[in-house]
């Protein structure tokens, strides 16, 4: 069984676009970011440094699962903090393949401060994801230690979708 519907997942900053992005040009699958599909009033929320709600993030988790459910393939870069979230994500969709980077505050706020135009804005916005984070349980997400270059984290990303792909064929 080949992965085709994949969700990359983690706070802001552990590189959930770069490597979202680089693993669908990999497997040959469309990448989507999920920021890119938050509506205006997030959006402007974040930038001012205030966290979004659980229901800030409701419509948002449903426009991402249509995604996966209109199209036969997609990589989706989403936070996906919490059990709730990923079951919104998964609905209909029960063949997903989530991907989590994890790393500590100390790595990804680094990372953090190099980033430039975005509008995620402040350590407290991201302590507070680490504060509404629920780290998948083992078996549900292949998980990704971060702390390694980025062309490490692709090439461990990759490798563990293959070993899931050989152990579901």
């Amino acid at each position: 069984m080949k992965a085709k519907k994949i969700l990359v997942m983690g706070v802001s900053g552990c590189g959930k676009s770069l490597i979202g992005s680089e693993i669908a040009n990999a497997l040959n699958l469309p990448f989507h970011d999920g920021d890119d599909y938050h509506p205006q009033t997030n959006v402007e929320k974040m930038a001012q440094g205030i966290p979004l709600t659980d229901e800030d993030r409701i419509g948002w988790l449903e426009t991402l699962n249509k995604v996966y459910v209109e199209n036969d393939s997609a990589v989706i870069a989403c936070s996906a903090l919490k059990p709730t979230y990923r079951d919104i994500l998964r609905h209909n969709n029960e063949e997903l393949v989530i991907v989590y980077l994890q790393g500590d505050f100390d790595t990804i706020w680094n990372r953090h401060k190099a980033r430039e135009n975005h509008y995620f804005n402040g350590s407290a916005m991201l302590k507070s994801q680490f504060e509404a984070l629920v780290e998948p349980e083992q078996g549900e997400a292949l998980f990704i230690d971060i702390s390694q270059d980025a062309q490490a984290v692709i090439a461990e990303t990759l490798r563990s979708i293959r070993q899931l792909e050989e152990q579901k064929s």
